[in-house]
């Protein structure tokens, strides 16, 4: 009885009551977990507070599983031999022993009962689990399998796929109908380890999206990585149906349907975290194309320190979002950061004293203390309708996901001036751009005067791989692209990206933001009554100090974050 308390007890409390940790240590990282949903270890871990091995000790306590040490043992070759090179990768295991039909692996996430059901499944036998670091189990896996990347990994899968009798042949699939046919093709293990692989070098890639496309004679496999597609060995096309099929199980959708699109949700952890998948299917002339959007919280930092804003920038957003009322907003195409922006705004604002809604379409990140609304347009549950009840729920901040329509802006607008603050989104260029936009809208310009305090435009740049970054000198042709004199350029260090290992060879590792504020002030307010033209709203901004996004770029240059062509791509068209 007494260790079955101890396994019920939490982690936090285990580590107490050992002495390993104080309880302001405890408390200052269940705060951390709290923002970002990193398991609890993991946080102590990062935080210098506690060793590795002393988390899987008590983890061990915590659910009854014996703790191992990979760096003393030498496991035999036929040990070895019952878990394939590619499943080792997928999953992030080590065989440790086999005995009477009983496989023993060395994982790092107890917590990921998929692993121990999965393995069971595909290894066709009684599999148990032991606790090793992660590192151990990374060099254990190098040390004997000789793998050392997930696309060598992949490789290897797809090459044991085709070696072997496919799955389904090509007449098949255009003749499968019935859905308990298609669950059956979904289940079967070479299309379950495929599909778990892909997902998992997505994460560790820090992909964004996944697509999967069918054409007539391949079936293609694609990840966005910081904003740039790149394909990936392409799994056999007979398996695309399978592969599809096993993305609908997984994410609860219609298996038979695939006449219309569908849209659908994966949870999943992966290296101690929790990641949701967002999928959509979309019927083609070959088959469902399927794409996925990666939404892993540890990857997006909400943190106005983490969003690329310069200590000039950062001053002014943080006088912005402490006024009592007003509207911000926020610019620029899709996948540029808007919302990513306006969440580290919102976490900097959240306090017990403030009452924040928020209502989007979807609700990509959880933020505790606030209240967040996802929109349902089926059922009418429009940004429009949903911001008219908001305003009876007593809020003090709010935030519209996106302003679409004369509604929601007018909405918008009252709530403004009846005492609230509100962040919002438009899709514009750039910051003056917001402005026409919102008088095309229908709106009285006399209403965005007494409203709006700022636009905020932005795009993402990819930020060069520290490891091989290499300085050069630039030819005129791309200083001049801009506007960049050689004299000018002389007494500057510019650098461009060359690719290694770490940075998969890209050259570039994450992304960063480049901003352009536009706040108003008297007299862009009588440009804004007299119905300006976008042009001459930028100018007078620009003479009254608003660096626009060009030039933001161009100091991200100078700091040797990014090169010129990155700039140039993202700010193409824009001075």
């Amino acid at each position: 009885m007494a260790d079955d308390f101890l396994r019920r007890k939490p982690l936090g409390e285990i580590l107490l009551d050992q002495g390993i940790v104080t309880q302001e240590q405890l408390d200052q990282a269940l705060e951390e977990q709290r923002k970002t949903g990193r398991l609890l270890g993991r946080v102590l871990v990062e935080f210098g507070f506690v060793k590795e091995e002393r988390i899987l000790e008590a983890l061990g306590i915590q659910i009854g599983m014996k703790v191992t040490n990979l760096a003393d043992m030498d496991i035999p070759e036929e040990v070895i031999k019952q878990v394939p090179p590619s499943l080792a990768q997928v999953y992030n295991v080590v065989p440790v022993k086999f005995e009477n039909n009983i496989i023993t692996v060395a994982l790092s996430d107890p917590l990921n009962i998929n692993v121990v059901d999965d393995l069971r499944f595909v290894l066709n036998c009684e599999v148990q689990g032991a606790l090793a670091t992660e590192e151990d189990i990374n060099q254990a896996i190098e040390k004997y399998y000789g793998v050392t990347s997930q696309e060598d990994s992949l490789n290897l899968l797809v090459q044991e796929i085709e070696k072997s009798a496919p799955v389904v042949l090509s007449a098949e699939i255009q003749e499968m109908q019935d859905i308990t046919s298609l669950k059956e093709l979904a289940s079967q293990a070479p299309v379950v380890k495929l599909v778990n692989l892909v997902l998992l070098q997505a994460v560790k890639d820090k992909a964004s999206d996944i697509h999967f496309e069918p054409f007539e004679d391949e079936f293609k496999v694609r990840y966005r990585v910081d904003g740039v597609l790149y394909e990936i060995t392409h799994p056999p096309k007979n398996l695309s149906l399978a592969i599809t099929s096993r993305i609908k199980v997984m994410s609860s959708l219609d298996v038979a349907e695939s006449r219309i699109p569908q849209d659908g949700r994966i949870m999943m952890r992966v290296a101690g975290r929790s990641v949701d998948l967002r999928v959509s299917t979309l019927p083609t002339v070959f088959g469902e194309s399927v794409v996925m959007r990666v939404l892993d919280r540890s990857v997006v930092s909400l943190d106005l320190n983490e969003v690329g804003l310069t200590t000039e920038q950062q001053d002014t957003i943080l006088k912005l979002i402490s006024k009592p009322n007003g509207i911000i907003l926020a610019t620029g195409p899709t996948g540029c950061g808007k919302t990513t922006t306006l969440y580290s705004c919102l976490r900097k604002v959240n306090k017990p004293e403030y009452k924040i809604i928020t209502t989007e379409d979807p609700v990509e990140y959880d933020i505790s203390g606030i209240i967040q609304v996802s929109i349902k347009p089926k059922i009418n549950l429009t940004f429009a309708t949903c911001l008219r009840h908001i305003l009876r729920q007593d809020p003090d901040i709010i935030m519209v996901g996106e302003i679409r329509d004369k509604e929601t802006a007018q909405i918008s607008i009252q709530a403004s001036l009846t005492g609230h603050l509100v962040f919002s989104t438009l899709h514009t260029n750039d910051a003056p751009g917001a402005i026409t936009r919102l008088i095309d809208m229908g709106i009285e310009p006399f209403l965005i005067t007494s409203t709006l305090e700022s636009v905020v435009a932005q795009r993402l740049i990819r930020v060069l791989c520290p490891k091989c970054k290499e300085a050069y000198t630039p030819v005129e042709y791309e200083l001049s692209q801009i506007n960049l004199s050689p004299d000018k350029a002389a007494d500057k260090t510019f650098y461009r990206a060359k690719g290694c290992r770490e940075c998969n060879d890209i050259g570039y590792k994450g992304r960063t933001g480049i901003f352009e504020m536009l706040m108003m002030s008297d007299k862009i307010r009588n440009l804004i009554m007299d119905k300006a033209h976008t042009a001459l709203l930028r100018k007078k901004a620009v003479e009254e100090g608003m660096r626009t996004l060009r030039d933001d770029g161009l100091l991200r240059i100078y700091d040797g974050l990014t090169t010129i062509e990155e700039v140039i791509r993202e700010t193409q068209g824009y001075s």
